[in-house]
């Protein structure tokens, strides 16, 4: 799988804290050692010139391999992944054409601060010319939050805007008529990621989506639908609806982006119980260590 972005979107943390999540290194050192970046100049410049391999074993548990497409082996659910970082400079784009050439599929990074850009595009056309999938993780989000004081709404329209600019693109020089089938990125689907790899916290709509299944006493592939586009729930009426009226909230800003304000709220404020209290709610489970760093 080659992990491809524009320049400075945040590929190279994603890649490290795959590599911890993998276990080669330790929790102190992932968005730090920069473990694909080989070369002494690259560590040096913060520039990655050449793509990396990194072979990673990851087990997928089991509520989650139900999500997988492809058909597996009884009772097998770990995975080898062939990880390749590739450049993100424009003037390294050969070395991003090599790599999707020895790909089954690519994760392609945008930073929701700045959107997609002419790097986007180009790693995008190299994918779909080469036969390779794409699924999309936006990243950067705690900027959104922390810097730029998005409020829920824009910074939803903000993620709408970059998965109809990368669905754009892909119609552009895709065929849905290809042995690949449809490559447009879905949300509802689980092929797009959010989160923030600095922060190393991330999220796909199927998690939420299980949270509030089991509170609604729903499935889950009813509500997923419901946390993405124009969906609105209305508290005091406990009603959804597909147009937006008042005492209605987009599905999305309900139930996805104000848990997470409020967690962000609630550290940045030093309240430990409330933010501890939002934990359990949202099953986030931490270690100590980390408990420790946000005192």
């Amino acid at each position: 799988m080659a992990i491809i972005a524009h320049f400075g979107h945040g590929k190279s943390i994603l890649t490290d804290l795959l590599v911890y999540k993998a276990g080669f290194i330790i929790s102190q050192k992932a968005h730090e050692m920069l473990f694909s970046n080989a070369r002494k100049l690259e560590k040096e410049r913060y520039i990655k010139t050449t793509s990396t391999t990194i072979s990673l074993y990851y087990e997928l548990p089991a509520k989650d391999l139900e999500l997988t497409k492809q058909e597996c082996e009884p009772n097998v659910s770990y995975f080898l992944i062939s990880l390749i970082d590739s450049p993100g400079h424009v003037d390294f784009s050969s070395e991003v054409s090599v790599t999707l050439c020895i790909s089954d599929g690519a994760l392609v990074i945008v930073d929701c601060t700045s959107g997609d850009r002419l790097q986007t595009e180009t790693v995008l056309r190299l994918a779909i010319a080469e036969h390779v999938k794409p699924i999309l993780f936006i990243n950067k989000m705690d900027r959104a939050l922390l810097e730029l004081k998005l409020e829920q709404e824009h910074l939803f329209q903000t993620c709408r805007r970059i998965v109809e600019n990368v669905n754009g693109i892909i119609s552009t020089y895709g065929n849905n008529t290809s042995p690949m089938g449809d490559l447009q990125v879905d949300p509802t689907k689980g092929i797009v990621g959010f989160g923030a790899g600095l922060h190393r916290w991330a999220f796909t709509l199927n998690q939420f989506a299980e949270i509030y299944a089991s509170k609604f006493k729903t499935v889950v592939g009813k509500i997923i639908k419901r946390l993405w586009v124009d969906h609105f729930f209305s508290p005091t009426e406990k009603k959804w609806s597909k147009t937006d009226g008042e005492g209605y909230i987009r599905g999305f800003c309900l139930f996805v982006l104000s848990p997470i304000f409020k967690v962000f709220k609630a550290i940045m404020d030093c309240r430990r119980d409330e933010y501890t209290q939002l934990f359990k709610k949202l099953n986030i489970k931490l270690q100590d260590k980390e408990h420790d760093k946000l005192e």
